[in-house]
């Protein structure tokens, strides 16, 4: 989450990696913007085990205006102090990062 008035981006939550994608996606808010960073774990049509890092710049549309508007003008510059992100999302609704989103950007 960004601290708007030390502007920063603060760690909020750690996942581990027994959570699933369900409890993933039931930990951002549904009213606040949020950037997430999930490591997405599949098997490819030939069997074999493979994980794609994915940055999800989550912004649905109940939240606040100003705070969408800081999220979009700072997700450029943060996202470059990543290293490993292989797919970028941006969503504004739930649909736009489901599970079914994941496996069609993974592949």
């Amino acid at each position: 989450m960004i601290e708007e008035k030390q502007k920063q981006v603060l760690v909020e939550k750690l996942g581990e990696p027994i959570q699933t994608y369900e409890d993933f996606t039931a930990s951002l808010p549904a009213e606040e913007c949020r950037y997430a960073v999930y490591d997405y774990e599949f098997m490819t049509k030939e069997n074999v085990p493979k994980s794609r890092i994915f940055f999800i710049a989550w912004s649905p549309d109940t939240a606040k205006v100003r705070s969408k508007m800081t999220y979009a003008s700072s997700k450029d510059r943060f996202k470059r102090e990543l290293e490993g992100i292989q797919v970028e999302l941006q969503a504004t609704d739930p649909t736009e990062m489901s599970i079914e989103v994941f496996q069609t950007h993974a592949n």
